[in-house]
């Protein structure tokens, strides 16, 4: 019982020091996470020109890069790119929403379980 009563006293005493970890833990993922998408969306824009060149040529060769279907074709996959690219920054922007949700979740329970304790 002695050793319970103070194992459960340490713990309460490193809480605050296991929350500040966490929050410095927390605001290191979002910075991970932004440089992780800014890679992406540079690495996704290259390779969307890349296709998007390869189609002008493709039309190019044939002759057609002036007719209609051909620019329409190449708008056509701009566009889609660029819906791509929207969409994926999106989803990033709802995760990144919900890891911080859940931190402010995890800090919350954490104080409310500190005053609850004291």
């Amino acid at each position: 019982m002695k050793k319970t009563i103070m194992a459960l006293s340490a713990l309460l005493l490193a809480s605050p020091v296991f929350a500040a970890t966490t929050h410095a833990t927390d605001d290191t993922v979002a910075s991970a996470h932004e440089g992780a998408n800014n890679a992406k969306e540079k690495l996704h824009q290259t390779q969307h020109e890349g296709q998007e060149l390869k189609l002008k040529s493709e039309h190019a060769a044939e002759g057609k890069s002036d007719s209609l279907s051909s620019k329409a074709s190449e708008g056509t996959q701009k566009a889609w790119h660029n819906t791509k690219e929207g969409t994926e920054k999106g989803w990033d922007a709802t995760k990144e929403g919900t890891e911080k949700g859940w931190n402010k979740t995890k800090e919350g329970a954490n104080e409310l379980k500190n005053k609850v304790s004291e």
